[in-house]
């Protein structure tokens, strides 16, 4: 059987690992599509929620978020143009409903987030 040199062995390894989790990329609220800033106002007010799944917990399973209490993370949905369903983006608000002390934009339906900077 062959055998790799150790440092071949290393550096297969390294590569293979799967990465810690990164801080989140930002993202300005200037930056935002204007549906998401649309819904950061909304959330800002209260609602009303086009969608009932809006306010509901968001259970950070995918562990990109950084950790925290049940509850503490909303889901919102961002409006898609063209969308015939809910779409991929979302907006999570960690804290008070009203006045979230972080707030996250996911254009791919949870698969990365970036952190909005106000």
């Amino acid at each position: 059987m062959y055998r790799l040199p150790p440092i071949l062995v290393v550096l297969v390894v390294t590569f293979l690992l799967p990465l810690p989790a990164a801080s989140a990329a930002e993202i300005a609220v200037a930056g935002l599509p204007p549906e998401a800033r649309e819904t950061l106002a909304l959330i800002r007010s209260g609602g009303p929620f086009p969608y009932p799944q809006d306010g509901t917990a968001f259970g950070n399973r995918e562990r990109l978020l950084p950790p925290s209490e049940r509850g503490y993370y909303r889901e919102y949905t961002v409006k898609t143009p063209g969308a015939k369903d809910r779409g991929a983006r979302r907006i999570i608000a960690g804290g008070e409903p009203r006045a979230p002390r972080e707030i996250y934009y996911s254009d791919d339906h949870y698969g990365s987030f970036r952190r909005i900077r106000e």
